[in-house]
């Protein structure tokens, strides 16, 4: 017999996933995504406490459609009356013709939205915490106090974020639709990265107790799924997706019973998720053989070679090295030849990758961020400076605002101390 909490689990995910699509049907129909954000919102709450009762329904795409259109039917015809009580020309006001849900709301026959409302939630006149936001909320299901918990911020704050990026859409006359041809790509570019941004605090959280944030590696993982099902023939859609999952697939791994970060090289490789790298295993090699390489694809392929070898000492640092060479031709940015440089350490030495580490040091982009003196303490306890690498340690310690991550590294200081 199905318990009430499993009910309540599979309303919660079909609702998630039907959220973006009935979203984006209301704003299409109605023309505006503000009010029919507060309607899809409306529509879930009411399905959240009517189906675990009343059963889910047979076209509950359909049946959320509905209630959402006639919550901005009614919303309409009360702004209609109110304009004509306090208007007293009213009698010259033009007919406002209401929306009424018929049998084009069956699902069957309606176009998914989802692409269209992941392009408007990630705008480029939106500041990328705000298309972050603003994704997880419309795109996503989330509900403001969610997305508040994720990042660690007052809901006051996260909601107030959310109505200003709605604003800003509104003010920048946004339309409900694909950008033309010329901007797509650049579009579809800014969505990837919203979507990597969501991955990536899920997966080593920026501050906070917690090293990792599974919920959010899992919604960014289900919205890039959808982008994969959308635009079943990009390449880079394809590899952000292999991407996530080769990465997630060491998530249980990352962390001793405590919570305490663990490094790749001593990670347990038996509690990685096998299917989650074949998967992503398979959906890399068979775009790297039909698509135009691009960076999602080469972080992709070096993330499976990281996952299939058996040991950390199996490793095939030198077809990551040649991988890193091929990804600072085609995207070279700070965290790319931060990267770079431990595969260089790798394969000709420390000093070696100490040296390209010292190009980072004058970027505004990573001087001062802790990742970079991480990776120098690293290098330096690989040639050997102990007390050069327990500087560095903590250093890197002082700028970190995630606990997990402090702590290893206040751990690595103190044992090379013990070691001097």
């Amino acid at each position: 017999m199905t318990s009430d909490a499993t009910i309540v689990a599979t309303v919660e995910d079909l609702l998630r996933e039907l959220a973006p699509q009935v979203l984006g049907a209301l704003t299409r129909r109605f023309g505006s995504f503000e009010t029919a954000e507060d309607a899809t919102q409306e529509a879930l709450i009411a399905a959240a406490s009517q189906w675990p009762d009343q059963g889910i329904p047979d076209n509950p795409r359909g049946w959320l459609i509905t209630v959402g259109s006639r919550r901005l039917t009614d919303q309409l015809r009360s702004d209609l009356a109110r304009v004509r009580r306090e208007t007293a020309a009213a009698a010259l006001l033009p007919p406002v013709e209401l929306v009424t849900p018929g049998p084009e709301d069956d699902p069957a026959t309606d176009e998914d939205d989802t692409l269209k409302l992941l392009f408007l939630c990630c705008h480029p006149s939106l500041s990328a915490p705000s298309q972050v936001a603003l994704t997880l909320r419309a795109v996503g299901g989330l509900t403001t106090a969610q997305i508040a918990s994720a990042f660690l911020a007052p809901e006051s704050t996260m909601a107030q974020r959310i109505s200003r990026a709605k604003q800003t859409i509104r003010t920048a006359g946004a339309r409900f639709s694909l950008p033309p041809e010329d901007e797509r790509a650049e579009r579809l570019r800014v969505v990837l990265q919203v979507l990597y941004l969501i991955f990536n605090e899920g997966y080593a959280a920026s501050s906070g107790p917690d090293l990792q944030r599974a919920d959010l590696t899992a919604e960014a993982i289900r919205l890039a799924r959808d982008l994969r099902r959308l635009l079943p023939d990009d390449g880079e859609v394809a590899g952000l997706l292999a991407l996530m999952l080769l990465t997630d697939a060491r998530r249980s791994a990352r962390t001793t019973a405590d919570g305490s970060l663990v490094p790749l090289a001593d990670q347990d490789r038996s509690r990685w998720d096998r299917s989650s790298i074949r998967e992503g295993v398979d959906l890399i090699t068979a775009t790297l053989a039909q698509a135009p390489v691009g960076p999602y694809q080469l972080q992709a392929a070096i993330a499976a070679i990281h996952d299939e070898a058996q040991t950390a000492a199996d490793t095939d640092w030198r077809q990551i090295l040649v991988l890193y060479e091929l990804l600072e031709e085609l995207a070279s940015n700070p965290i790319v030849t931060l990267n770079h440089a431990v595969a260089v350490a790798m394969v000709k030495g420390p000093r070696a990758g100490l040296e390209m580490l010292s190009t980072l040091d004058a970027d505004d982009r990573l001087a001062g961020h802790h990742r970079l003196e991480a990776v120098r303490a690293h290098l330096l306890e690989m040639a050997g400076d102990v007390a050069g690498a327990r500087d560095r340690y903590r250093i890197a310690a002082r700028r970190t605002s995630s606990i997990p991550e402090q702590r290893y590294l206040e751990a690595r200081a103190a044992r090379l101390t013990e070691a001097s």
